[in-house]
This record gives C-alpha cells, sequence and structure tokens, in this order.
C-alpha cells in the first residue's frame, strides 16, 4: 500500500507545491525528486497545451512507492495551478539558475522528512528537467544525488533540437518543406541576440512557437536555455572527482528527442567513462508512456499520446528504470 500527500514550502516568498508518495512500510525511504519538463508542465507532467491528466510522473511515482522508495514531484513556480498569481513577481527573474533554486528548494524539502534517507536521493529529470538535475549534480549541494535518472535529455543545443522538432512538423504540411529555410533565419536572428520576427508565411502554428521564447516574462530564461548542451554538463557529472551513477533512457518512438541525434552524441560525450548507462525502449516516448502506433497513426492522430485516458508507462522503460533504481539504492526487486 502507499499513500500521497501534497506539501508545500516558501521559495524568494512564492509558496510551491509538490505531491510526496510514500510506501506505508516504515522508513526511512531511499527516495526520487521528479522534475518536469518545459513550458507549462505541471507536478504530474501533464500540460494545458495537450489533452488529457493521465501524466507519466504521477505513474511513476506509483511504481516507485510499490518498490519502496518515495518520490516527491513539484510545480514550478511557473506552472500548476498556482501560476496565474505567481508570474507577476517571475517576470524578467526566470533563468537557469532560479530552476535550479527550485530544485534546491523541493530537495530540502524532502530531505527533512522522517521517512526520507536524505543520503539516497536520486534526482529524475524529463526533456529540460534533465539540464536542471545535472546543473544540481555539477555543483555543490547540501544534498547531493546518490543518482541520476535522465529522461529524453536533449543531446543538441536546445535551438539544434527546435530546429529539427519545427523541421518535421513543416515536413508534415503541404510545401512546408519550402519554409523551413524562413524558420532557420528567425533562428539565426535570435541566436544573434535580436529578435526573431518570423516571416508571416510560416504556418501560425510554427510562428506561435517560436514567439513563444521571447515573451517578456520568459526572455531572459528561454536566451540561456536556446544554447544550453546536456552533452556539455553530462560529461562534467561523468568526469567529476565523485562522478554520480547516471542512467540515460531515450525511447525510440520519442518525436521530440531522438535516440540517434541526441542519443549519439550523449554517449559520444562520455565515452570511456564508468557509471553512465544508457537504454533505448522500442516503444517508450518522451514522457515514457508506451507508443505501439505506426509512424502514420502517430501523424494521423490528433493527440501525442502523452496523458490520455488508457496510457500506460512503457514496460520496458519502467523496468530499466526500476532496475537500475534498485541496484544504486541498494534494494532488491
Amino acid at each position: 500500500m502507499t499513500h500521497s500527500t501534497e506539501v508545500s514550502w516558501l521559495l524568494d516568498g512564492i509558496e510551491m507545491y509538490g505531491t510526496v508518495t510514500a510506501p506505508d512500510t516504515p522508513g526511512p525511504h531511499p527516495a526520487v525528486v521528479m522534475v518536469a519538463g518545459s513550458g507549462p508542465t505541471d507536478r504530474d507532467w501533464t500540460s494545458p497545451l495537450i489533452p488529457g491528466s493521465n501524466g507519466s510522473a504521477r505513474l511513476l511515482a506509483e511504481a516507485f512507492a510499490d518498490a519502496g522508495i518515495v518520490s516527491m514531484r513539484y510545480d514550478k513556480r511557473a506552472s500548476g495551478p498556482h501560476v496565474a498569481e505567481n508570474l507577476p513577481a517571475l517576470i524578467g527573474r526566470m533563468s537557469m539558475q532560479s530552476h535550479l533554486d527550485e530544485l534546491v528548494a523541493a530537495v530540502g524539502a524532502l530531505a527533512g522528512r522522517d521517512d526520507v534517507d536524505a543520503e539516497r536521493i536520486v534526482g529524475l529529470g524529463n526533456s529540460e528537467g534533465c539540464l536542471h538535475v545535472l546543473h544540481y549534480a555539477t555543483s555543490e549541494q547540501a544534498v547531493p544525488f546518490a543518482g541520476l535518472v535522465l529522461i529524453a535529455p536533449p543531446g543538441r543545443s536546445i535551438g539544434d533540437v527546435l530546429l529539427s522538432q519545427l523541421g518535421a512538423q513543416l515536413g508534415q504540411m503541404p510545401g512546408g518543406a519550402d519554409l523551413m529555410p524562413l524558420v532557420e533565419q528567425a533562428a539565426a536572428r535570435f541566436t544573434a541576440g535580436e529578435p526573431m520576427n518570423p516571416d508571416p508565411q510560416l504556418p501560425e502554428s510554427v510562428r506561435m512557437v517560436l514567439a513563444s521564447f521571447e515573451t517578456p516574462a520568459n526572455l531572459p530564461f528561454a536566451r540561456e536555455l536556446w544554447a544550453e548542451d546536456a552533452t556539455v554538463v553530462l560529461a562534467e557529472a561523468a568526469s567529476s572527482g565523485h562522478p554520480v551513477p547516471t542512467l540515460v533512457v531515450i525511447g525510440h518512438k520519442d518525436v521530440q528527442v531522438d535516440a540517434a541525434a541526441d542519443g549519439g552524441p550523449l554517449q559520444q560525450a562520455v565515452a570511456g567513462r564508468a557509471g553512465v548507462t544508457f537504454a533505448f525502449p522500442a516503444n517508450a516516448n518522451h514522457v515514457l508512456k508506451e507508443d505501439v502506433r505506426t509512424a502514420e497513426e502517430r501523424a494521423a492522430a490528433r493527440g501525442a499520446g502523452y496523458n490520455e485516458p488508457g496510457t500506460r508507462l512503457d514496460p520496458e522503460a519502467l523496468a530499466v528504470v526500476l532496475e537500475w533504481l534498485q541496484n544504486v539504492l541498494g534494494l532488491r526487486a
């Protein structure tokens, strides 16, 4: 049996909220802190931009608790039900450091619990969240991570990943491929520190994605994020004096981060270094859900298959993560 509890704590005068899911058995237990991906993705890894409420983080938390592991998942201050009240205080203040501050505060809240063994806390990130987990691991912290689980980390700069995603999106539209140079021109302007000014010929959906990087409240952070590359921070984590055991998981059904284009550079970055394990589950998507659809079926579907009712965690991916956690945390299946 397991149970979940909402918790909260203050950071820079703003109340943050999370959910702790724990076994009913006596502790202290090892623990995992989960960091969501980009945009308005909440603690359960659901988003107002994507249909459904069946979030992968909640499913992972339940699986971890069944295995004897406590977990905390939290809303970033710019996501979740309190975002409207938080945004005025965050305008111009969001940065890679502010996201790291959120993670540090969450780990502190988790480590202070009586049912948690503070020496056995693993950081688990999804997509952009992997960057924040890696920055935590490569900085001096009062509560060091005992391990890292990186789900769908980008192996290229975020700007390059975005160009790849938009290229795929345009490729599905009649004449879309001919518009890709206009996207590349907008990206080049942004890289140079100028406004993107996307061409009006581009489809509205593409212009909206580009414009999201220039929202005034988000702009300083977006410029930092644009140049971030997980290969650099992963190599730093793996080559430090005390490298942290790390599991990298990229599913072959991930349409946002690619097992070859991103997984390859990540593997090259830590080649010859012990302690980093890679897994590429055949049917796992970007949020570790099982996706057995064909490419044609995915292209024709209205939803991404992330959070709809009935979707489930990919069994192969979940087994890999649980086995790795049990080994690193000294548990037995």
